[in-house]
């Protein structure tokens, strides 16, 4: 399920927005002329499934996008933690390479296959962090000052789709705003700490069965 948070762009950033609601977060999000879309997640897909597997998996919807959109190169990022020594240097690398403030001349659209991450999009003075999961498909428009988290911990599977064979540019801006926005693991743990503190819905009982 999606989560989003929205903060003020200051030195000391406010919280303005906390919500897991789908219709608030489509509406907010659409003031900034971003549209989340939802795709139904393929269950059965082995972990070590490669590029043009998952692409055949989800064909008739990636085949959708790129005729609406149209889009001329589409593939998988994916990056999950393994066992070996380099993994902790590999993760790092990956994650910096993403986590400062940039542009694209082209859309960032993005289809969460499996695991999360944060798409954070400041834009009119406010940072939008959209965590997406799997099964999200987030839609971002050229030229969005944005950032993205994949965690101190990456562990994710996404569809990106591009305009440009060059696939992935982006233009740093050299702000440090992400540096004062709540990170990855901020956000992730907040929300899992309200999650904890939400009240049970009550059972329903069921039905009294009479006699006819």
């Amino acid at each position: 399920m999606t989560y989003l948070t929205v903060y003020t762009d200051g030195e000391q950033p406010e919280t303005l927005l906390a919500t897991e609601d789908a219709a608030e977060i489509a509406a907010t999000l659409k003031e900034i002329d971003v549209v989340l879309r939802h795709w139904a997640v393929v269950e059965d897909l082995p972990e070590d499934a490669g590029q043009e597997e998952i692409l055949a998996a989800y064909r008739q919807e990636v085949d959708r996008v790129i005729a609406e959109e149209g889009y001329t190169f589409v593939d998988v990022a994916r990056l999950h933690p393994d066992d070996s020594p380099d993994w902790p240097e590999r993760a790092a690398a990956a994650r910096k390479k993403f986590l400062n403030e940039h542009t694209h001349d082209d859309d960032e659209v993005r289809y969460f296959v499996a695991g999360s991450g944060i798409f954070y999009l400041h834009v009119n003075g406010k940072v939008h962090a959209v965590l997406c999961e799997a099964g999200d498909l987030l839609s971002v428009p050229e030229n969005t000052t944005h950032w993205f988290d994949m965690g101190t911990r990456p562990d994710f599977t996404a569809i990106r789709f591009f305009h440009d064979d060059d696939g992935w540019i982006g233009d740093f801006t050299g702000d440090p705003i992400a540096e004062r926005i709540p990170d990855f693991d901020t956000i992730t743990s907040t929300r899992a700490a309200r999650t904890a503190r939400r009240p049970a819905e009550p059972r329903r009982a069921s039905p009294a069965c009479g006699r006819s």
